[in-house]
């Protein structure tokens, strides 16, 4: 039996009592809508990078999409006159990174920097994905639908999702606010993605929209590029913090297939070659040895917006960028890694001396699994972080996982 400590990039969460993979359009919608006329739990997963759930048996319905085409209904080359513009679509099921390579390897511009995220394209849209200087709200043409309150399909523009910082109509369908789900649509959106057509340039470069890349790349912010080199450049920042999914997971019976083979053999080989810099051996099978700071849900908690105030009130060192709340009102967006270190739990932060889980070694912001944690672990981790912010600052930080019977 599936459990989701087998799909998720955490590696913890109970047994599923009926796990679907839907290879048609049409199947999605049924699987969905015959889950909600029974009026059983579900959830819609695509690359499990984003979710903790509960250690408990899941007496539901999980529902993951085998749908992986990735389509251009343009020509790749420009149109006459200046308008340089070509529109890729790709079924929600499709490997993220898989659909980054893609776009970069086909010479359009516009979403190399979220290169090395993991997950699928129908999740990139829920959470509005954001990394280096991009985010997935600038290339979305529309997203397709399933409308579980009206049973009807519905193409959604970028006006109708209503995109913010981690944040999309699809996500506040789920919430009544920020941290507190919804009765009647949690933990899946009311309308559930299946399919979305971006809106790309063609050109091979791009522009470095980041500090930290620009260091990296040895060039300054605003800077053309390639766009390969960027993406190169945007994985080994990524590996460096432990920011990467461990590819050795689609080894496993339950992921196979779900990434493009060639890709993951490229990301085991980068895998390899990092611990090979660091002088760690191959495991017995001849795979690389698992880097636990991988075996996370990347950021676990989203940086806090605050009120004018609110931020008056923190440290004067303490970042502070401008934001805007959901509801448009101006905002001051702080750091949650920056929280959490001054407040006292550093790099590698754990409960107790060997805990299962703990904070990465390489970024405050994750929270990992070191090889045989449960969902109790990470939980007990995670309010323990919680507690030291909100005791230093007055800040409730909000995970930024789907969390299902942990954390209530």
């Amino acid at each position: 039996m599936t459990s989701f400590a087998d799909i998720t990039t955490m590696g913890v969460g109970g047994e599923i009592a009926h796990f679907v993979e839907p290879t048609t359009r049409v199947g999605l919608i049924e699987a969905v809508e015959d889950a909600d006329s029974k009026g059983l739990p579900l959830v819609v997963i695509g690359g499990g990078s984003n979710m903790l759930i509960a250690d408990e048996p899941f007496n539901g319905v999980v529902v993951r999409d085998a749908r992986r085409q990735i389509t251009v209904p343009d020509e790749a080359a420009p149109v006459e006159g200046q308008d340089r513009t070509v529109h890729v679509n790709a079924e929600a099921g499709a490997n993220w990174d898989d659909f980054v390579a893609f776009t970069v390897e086909l010479g359009l511009e516009g979403v190399e920097g979220l290169s090395g995220i993991p997950g699928t394209v129908g999740a990139s849209v829920v959470q509005n994905i954001g990394a280096y200087g991009q985010e997935v709200a600038t290339s979305v043409e529309s997203v397709e639908v399933w409308d579980r309150k009206t049973k009807t399909t519905r193409d959604l523009t970028p006006s109708d999702l209503h995109f913010g910082y981690r944040y999309s109509a699809l996500k506040a369908s789920m919430y009544e606010s920020p941290g507190h789900p919804a009765a009647e649509f949690f933990p899946t959106p009311r309308f559930v993605v299946l399919s979305v057509t971006f809106a790309l340039t063609h050109s091979s470069q791009g522009t470095v929209g980041y500090g930290q890349l620009a260091k990296a790349l040895g060039v300054e912010v605003g800077d053309r590029m390639a766009t390969r080199d960027i993406r190169e450049a945007v994985i080994k920042v990524r590996a460096t913090k432990g920011m990467l999914e461990d590819p050795n997971r689609y080894a496993s019976p339950q992921m196979a297939g779900t990434k493009r083979e060639s890709n993951v053999l490229l990301d085991l080989k980068r895998l390899a070659d990092t611990n090979a810099a660091a002088g760690i051996a191959q495991d017995d099978e001849g795979l690389p040895a698992p880097d636990y700071n991988r075996h996370s849900c990347g950021s676990f908690f989203m940086n806090p917006i605050l009120t004018a105030d609110q931020a008056a009130a923190l440290p004067e060192d303490a970042p502070r960028f401008s934001a805007t709340f959901p509801n448009g009102d101006p905002g001051v967006k702080t750091s949650a890694a920056w929280l959490i270190d001054h407040a006292g739990c550093h790099k590698g932060f754990a409960v107790e001396p060997d805990a299962p889980a703990s904070l990465s070694t390489l970024h405050t912001l994750a929270l990992t699994n070191r090889g045989h944690a449960t969902a109790k672990d990470i939980e007990r981790l995670a309010r323990a972080v919680q507690q030291a912010v909100k005791h230093a600052f007055g800040i409730d930080l909000v995970p930024e996982p789907v969390c299902v019977g942990v954390l209530d």
